[in-house]
Order: C-alpha cells, then structure tokens, then sequence
C-alpha cells in the first residue's frame, strides 16, 4: 500500500484526505505547521492505523529540509502539497494588499516546488510515484471571472510549475498534475460551496489511485475530468 505525505492536513480537504488514505491502509505522513494545535489529526492517532503526525512549515525551506532528513531512505508514493491560503480580502483593483500577494505566493505558488523537489529522492524510490498539487479552476487561463487577483494568480503560476515539473520529471517515471479539488465547504470555500470535503477528498483519492505517466502534465478536476488549462 502506499505511503501518502500530505501537507496542510490538519482540517479541510487535507484532513479528509488523510483519512481516506489511512481507511485505505496507506501509510501516511501528515504534516502541518503546528502539531500540537491539529486536535483533529491527534485524535487519529488513537486509530490501529495512526497517521505520522509531522511539524512541517512549508514556507521555510530548514523545515521542509528537516522533514525530508526525516525521512530520508523511504519511499513515498504520493506527495500532496495541499496546504494553501486564500490571500485575504484586499485583492481588487480598488485595494490590493501587496504584502498578502507575495505571502500567497510563497505558500501556494513557490512551496510546492520546495516540497516537491526536496523529496524527491524519496519519490524516485517508489514504483507509481506521484506529485499532486491542489490547485483550483481559478487559476485557469480559460475561464473568464474577475476579482481574487492574489489567489487566482497564485494557482495560475503554480499551474505552470506543475506543467514544466511533468515535463522535466517524466523520464524518472513521475507523475506530476495539479487538481482543482472543486467548490469546496470549508473555511476559504465557505459554507454555501457545493460539495463536501468528504466528496472531494474520495474524488481526488479515486483520481490519483488511478493516475499513469500518460496523465503526466495535466490539470485534472475532482471528479476526474480533465480540466482547461
């Protein structure tokens, strides 16, 4: 079975993700920024099956390189950056926090390239690996909307790294597609979005259980369909 690290665990589609995958009798490491407050994720390690509960700031590259020492020599079939932030609420053209913009970048553009080259190795020494980024269709090119410039830009870009990861990774046999999970109720979806964590995370775990190097490169939504770039 395999052996899942997932970012941004301790609530929303994270935490619904670890649980799919430990139901599944994956082993998985659940990494967040501050354990000792993820109450949710504690819990679980009361189950037969606990998750690894990891202290993981995905911004900061000595603690991305800490976990990764950490876990040097094992193998990890599936990386999921999925910790991300919505940008705040200053990001129209009548007010724009700029601080807030580059804060968003570093989390949801630039910390999953972090993540996922610093584990590599570890991804190498998988037979299926896989490197699975929650992105969102607002950061397609071909949908036409308008506000949210700091998050929509943010997921177009890390669209992008994802799309050049594929292609420089693909001889290693790696898997590389950025998701968009879907209109999610949680606290950046809100709770009039349209679907469940529950329902997005068993549609992603669905997805990338079945993902081949023929899917390599491209942006998928939850549900499994191919999504516009």
């Amino acid at each position: 079975m395999d052996t899942v690290l997932i970012t941004g665990a301790n609530r929303g589609i994270g935490f619904e993700l670890t649980r799919q995958y430990l139901n599944a009798g994956a082993q998985v490491i659940a990494a967040c920024r501050d354990p000792n407050k993820a109450d949710a994720l504690q819990q679980l390690t009361s189950q037969a099956r606990p998750p690894s509960v990891e202290q993981l700031d995905v911004t900061k590259q000595d603690s991305v390189d800490a976990l990764a020492s950490k876990l040097d020599g094992t193998p990890l079939d599936v990386v999921i950056n999925n910790a991300g932030i919505m940008g705040g609420n200053r990001q129209s053209l009548d007010t724009m926090d700029y601080d807030a913009w580059a804060d968003t970048f570093s989390v949801n553009t630039i910390a999953p390239f972090r993540v996922s080259t610093a584990f590599l190795p570890n991804l190498k020494m998988a037979d299926r690996p896989r490197i699975i980024t929650i992105s969102s269709q607002m950061g397609s090119l071909n949908r036409q909307s308008t506000g949210a410039y700091i998050y929509r830009s943010s997921k177009a870009a890390v669209n992008k790294v994802m799309q050049v990861m594929a292609l420089e990774l693909k001889n290693y046999g790696i898997i590389v597609c950025p998701v968009h999970p879907g209109w999610v109720r949680t606290d950046m979806g809100g709770p009039t979005a349209d679907i469940s964590p529950q329902e997005s995370a068993k549609g992603l775990f669905d997805l990338i259980s079945e993902l081949t190097i023929k899917d390599t490169g491209k942006f998928f939504s939850w549900n499994g369909e191919e999504h516009d770039w």
